[in-house]
């Protein structure tokens, strides 16, 4: 595991995102919110964090559902995991979406979602005719059992 330098801008009035335990990979993100919001059954809504991040090239930052809230309310992250490109440079915001059939309440603070920080490869296409045979194959959903 190495440390991988990040700038953060913090503009609302919650901590910076930090890991919870020695051996977690994902930061909190917090709700930055002037208002309790209601997130309607079946609904989905953009949730502010106040945060804005510097990522370094080569890297990604992934938006990832926070797993108490799904198990214990249908909470989840809409677009999971969320990819945050090392160029963008906006508020980093969270659609949360509720599966259940009650409404649930969001306020300040709260805790809405992880970000993990990965690193990635670029892709260098090679056109070809044909590619290198599996035994797998073309099996796709649900072939292999």
């Amino acid at each position: 595991m190495s440390l991988v330098n990040c700038k953060i801008i913090n503009k609302s009035n919650n901590p910076l995102p930090k890991y919870q335990t020695e051996g977690a990979s994902a930061v909190d993100l917090f709700a930055n919110l002037n208002e309790t919001i209601i997130l309607k059954a079946k609904s989905r809504k953009l949730i502010p964090t106040g945060i804005y991040i510097s990522i370094p090239i080569g890297h990604e930052a992934q938006v990832r559902p926070r797993s108490g809230w799904a198990i214990k309310h249908g909470i989840t992250v809409l677009n999971s995991p969320g990819t945050i490109d090392s160029d963008y440079r906006g508020e980093i915001g969270v659609i949360l979406i509720n599966h259940s059939e009650l409404d649930f309440e969001i306020t300040n603070g709260d805790r809405i979602a992880q970000l993990v920080l990965s690193a990635y490869e670029k892709i260098n296409w090679q056109e070809t005719d044909c590619l290198d045979e599996t035994k797998r194959g073309k099996g796709g959903f649900g072939s292999t059992g």
